[in-house]
């Protein structure tokens, strides 16, 4: 049931956050840059839900924004059993190259690491990361 629900939640929710936060930009312009996006989900340990929301909330989301990531949107499922260990979010970067520059940048930034560690003094909170990269076509509501 899992594998069914995430990939149509990813899509919907993709579709509607990129609509939303780029609807002044036009079709052509998404289509002339090389603009991407990295959906990523998240499932957690049990129970650290509400540590990895703190965690973004309080440092990952600034971090981001310091190695040139564009925080887009962040989701919290609604139903069970998601609901209870799941985030989705999306980025976006003005290329693949400057996404894969900025994650390495990030990674390893002192920052981060010293958020990461303790953030998960009490146990490990992540137990999985999916991530997949887009780009909008050329007919996409972006406009």
């Amino acid at each position: 049931m899992f594998k069914k629900i995430v990939p149509t939640l990813l899509i919907a929710l993709t579709a509607v956050a990129v609509g939303f936060w780029f609807g002044k930009t036009t079709t052509a312009h998404a289509a002339e840059n090389n603009k991407v996006f990295e959906i990523r989900t998240y499932t957690t340990e049990e129970g650290k839900l509400d540590a990895l929301h703190a965690r973004f909330r309080d440092h990952t989301m600034r971090i981001f924004k310091k190695h040139g990531m564009t925080n887009v949107a962040y989701f919290s499922p609604a139903d069970e059993p998601l609901s209870k260990n799941t985030l989705i979010y999306i980025l976006s970067f003005p290329s693949r190259d400057a996404a894969k520059q900025s994650w390495k940048d990030f990674v390893a930034d002192p920052e981060w690491q010293k958020v990461a560690k303790e953030s998960e003094a009490n146990g490990k909170i992540l137990t999985g990361v999916k991530s997949v990269f887009a780009e909008a076509t050329d007919y996409s509501p972006m406009k």
